[in-house]
């Protein structure tokens, strides 16, 4: 990835200005989450990755910035389990894989199920030939035919996502992100990443992360430069409880986005399931100060 000197970087104020939208425009709307949330629907965001990588300014995500990236490759690798999410530094997922929730959707202690994304992305149901690793195909089609339109993964599986009486889905939470359109334009490679939902104060922000890491994963792995990220957001929400500390972070000045870069252990990577959180470090990431803003599982 080449990217522009950081002093020559534009500041980008995507992430603020679709805050600061949701706010003035949003509907209110009840959730299962418990508190209402002000909603809007499709917001679209567009990095030039030669611009910095995106990870948000206006909160520092230094802490945690490495974590949403080792979710993502467990993903990759099929993990739909507490024990296998631990293995890559998921230690998150306990308030969705509670016994209440699995015995209610028929699944084992500690799953959040095959409809899940980690089931999607590596274990796709199929007819013909068993299950299906998107991502294993990706790469390859990429690499064999890089000019086809049909790059493309979806963590949905319709069947497991079913809701309503005497219906029971086989996940305990459906996916919200993850719907992949890769594209090679004049030997670039572009990334668009669709999501159904997004929680933008917490979720979003490590949603671009993962994308944007994916989008180096398949740089290094097809030899195609990286050129665009985007990310679209369909049902773009912020909870009441969060309202305080997002005026906060509108009211900040976005600063010039970081560089990320795959180390040396990373580059040694030739198969897409063998990357791991600490094969990207972080430089030139001069954020704003932390801010604790409330999950609602």
């Amino acid at each position: 990835m080449e990217y522009t000197p950081f002093e020559r970087r534009d500041p980008d104020e995507q992430y603020r200005t679709v805050l600061a939208r949701i706010v003035d425009e949003g509907e209110k709307v009840p959730t299962k989450q418990g508190p209402p949330a002000l909603t809007l629907m499709q917001q679209v965001m567009r990095f030039e990755l030669g611009n910095g990588f995106p990870m948000i300014t206006e909160r520092s995500v230094r802490s945690f910035w490495r974590k949403p990236i080792g979710e993502l490759c467990a993903f990759i690798n099929g993990a739909t389990t507490l024990d296998e999410f631990e293995e890559f530094g998921c230690d998150w997922w306990g308030d969705w894989a509670t016994p209440a929730k699995t015995s209610s959707r028929g699944l084992p202690p500690g799953s959040i199920g095959p409809g899940s994304y980690g089931g999607a992305f590596h274990d796709f149901p199929t007819l013909e030939s068993g299950p299906f690793d998107q991502f294993a195909h990706l790469v390859e089609q990429i690499r064999e035919l890089p000019d086809v339109r049909t790059h493309f993964v979806s963590p949905w599986i319709p069947q497991y996502q079913v809701r309503g009486a005497g219906k029971r889905p086989r996940t305990t939470i459906a996916p919200c992100h993850g719907w992949v359109h890769v594209r090679v334009l004049n030997g670039r490679l572009h990334l668009h990443m669709f999501q159904r939902s997004g929680d933008v104060p917490v979720g979003v922000p490590s949603n671009m992360i993962q994308y944007a890491a994916l989008t180096l994963m398949l740089e290094h792995l097809t030899g195609v430069p990286a050129g665009v990220y985007y990310h679209t957001i369909s049902d773009a929400h912020v909870y009441d409880d969060q309202l305080d500390q997002v005026k906060t972070i509108i009211g900040r000045e976005s600063r010039r986005l970081p560089t990320v870069l795959l180390n040396d252990a990373g580059r040694a990577v030739t198969d897409i399931h063998d990357f791991r959180a600490e094969h990207f470090d972080l430089a030139d990431y001069e954020p704003h100060g932390g801010l604790r803003i409330p999950v609602s599982p």
